[in-house]
């Protein structure tokens, strides 16, 4: 294992392919900060305070995993908990344009932390929160995308 990372997202709410990613990443570094970002261009289903709940919830087995908030640049986040990896998931090609400009801003404003990519499961390279909150919405079966302790969120704040 090698150093520390930060997995930044607005976990809107946490997925399987979310999750496959933090556990593939515990699996390679020491410690992985999940920083909950809290996006402005976002309206959120669930509070920052939630989705850390519901993170620390589905990585509890993983010691090597903390569950964290963030609002500022991720580059700082990275520096205050002395990460020198961000690690990011890529579901599909078109990922990749909007990861590499954020990649090459964060190289700008701090180039001592790389950024490692790590191609998600094939079965979640379709998933991401918004569709599962839409699905949920209209109580579609979701229990193979989001952990149960998610689901059952989802239902209530969709009161189903």
């Amino acid at each position: 294992m090698v150093g520390i990372a930060v997995c930044p997202g607005s976990f809107d709410p946490i997925t399987y392919g979310h999750l496959d990613i933090i556990r593939r990443g515990a699996k390679v570094f020491d410690m992985v900060y999940v920083s909950v970002m809290n996006n402005s261009s976002k309206n959120p289903l669930f509070s920052v305070e939630e989705r850390i709940n519901l993170i620390k919830a589905v990585t509890k087995d993983l010691p090597n995993v903390k569950v964290d908030e963030h609002s500022g640049l991720l580059v700082d986040y990275a520096k205050e908990v002395k990460a020198n990896a961000i690690l990011r998931g890529l579901r599909a090609v078109s990922d990749f344009e909007y990861e590499m400009q954020i990649t090459s801003m964060n190289r700008v404003l701090n180039d001592d932390i790389e950024t490692f990519f790590i191609m998600t499961n094939n079965q979640y390279s379709f998933l991401s929160s918004s569709i599962v909150k839409e699905v949920a919405k209209y109580n579609g079966d979701i229990s193979s995308l989001v952990p149960p302790i998610v689901e059952k969120e989802l239902h209530k704040k969709f009161k189903l």
